[in-house]
């Protein structure tokens, strides 16, 4: 039977979300293509430091077995095919299941995500995700300054979603942002049985609980927490869209506005998407972290 990724949840992954490769980093924004190759050359047999993206990739790597293999991690790199071969290299020195990579030499390579079906991408490069976006793909910029420990909770998976444009579209928060918080609840109340309409990272979670519930017997679990700054009665309109989809997640904290950062570190995310550079500042010391580059926070940025 021929190789194929259908029906996998696909994780397509950057170098330096992967691996702390930010001294190399300055040398490769320098556009010194040679120098930035001849080091990666010198340093072939030198793993880098794991990378924020690091034990998120490594527990979902331990959910395939000898018999079935329902994740599949690709590198998916702007660097060379020469450098390439430090970054498996450095993937088999931790002991990292992953076969695959794409390296486009300092183009992105989003063009690649429908060949591979990708269910996510991660990304340290903020055009590389914003295009990925653009062409409907779960895609998010790592934060690599983000804590990572990847021995806490080993057996178990621990990712947290913003809701409004990251689970869900941005169109309560346009309402929010652009009139007040009165007439956003008033706008959610009113249409508290009229599903949201999905965000960007639907598709992820939906791959997720699919592999959520094939894991019940596996020795690694799945646990997905909604942290929003919704609250009573806004609450009420995102857990019927949940609902809707036929999607439950497994904790859920709305917040009314209160910072995120100390209920993420009780919750100890192995990655937290949220669209909102603040609150992806407040969450870089509870865990890894990625901003999903997509609403109406981040159209004065595009």
């Amino acid at each position: 039977m021929s190789p194929t990724l259908d029906g996998k949840l696909v994780v397509a992954i950057s170098s330096r979300a992967l691996f702390d490769l930010e001294s190399e980093n300055a040398v490769f924004e320098t556009g010194d293509d040679g120098a930035y190759r001849a080091l990666q050359l010198e340093r072939l047999d030198d793993p880098p430091p794991t990378g924020v993206a690091y034990p998120l990739v490594q527990k979902l790597l331990r959910l395939n077995s000898a018999t079935t293999q329902p994740v599949e991690v690709v590198i998916a790199s702007r660097n060379d095919p020469v450098s390439g071969l430090r970054i498996f290299r450095a993937a088999k020195h931790y002991g990292l299941s992953i076969e695959r990579g794409i390296f486009t030499r300092g183009r992105s390579p989003h063009r690649y995500l429908a060949p591979l079906n990708a269910s996510l991408f991660l990304s340290a490069n903020p055009q590389d995700v914003r295009a990925a976006l653009l062409a409907g793909y779960p895609a998010a910029q790592v934060y690599p300054a983000s804590a990572a420990d990847a021995a806490r909770n080993p057996n178990e998976i621990r990712i947290a979603f913003d809701g409004d444009a990251v689970l869900f579209s941005d169109q309560a928060e346009r309402v929010f942002k652009g009139e007040s918080l009165a007439r956003f609840v008033e706008h959610e109340v009113i249409r508290i049985n009229e599903p949201l309409p999905a965000g960007p990272f639907k598709p992820f979670l939906v791959a997720l609980h699919g592999l959520q519930s094939r894991a019940r017997e596996n020795t690694v679990q799945i646990r997905t927490a909604l942290v929003t700054a919704r609250s009573a009665p806004a609450h009420e309109r995102a857990i019927r869209t949940l609902l809707h989809w036929g999607i439950e997640v497994d904790e859920a904290c709305f917040l009314g506005g209160l910072p995120k950062g100390p209920f993420l570190k009780a919750f100890e995310p192995d990655f937290f998407f949220d669209d909102q550079a603040g609150h992806c500042e407040g969450a870089v010391s509870a865990g890894p972290t990625g901003q999903v580059l997509y609403g109406i926070a981040n159209e004065a940025n595009t």
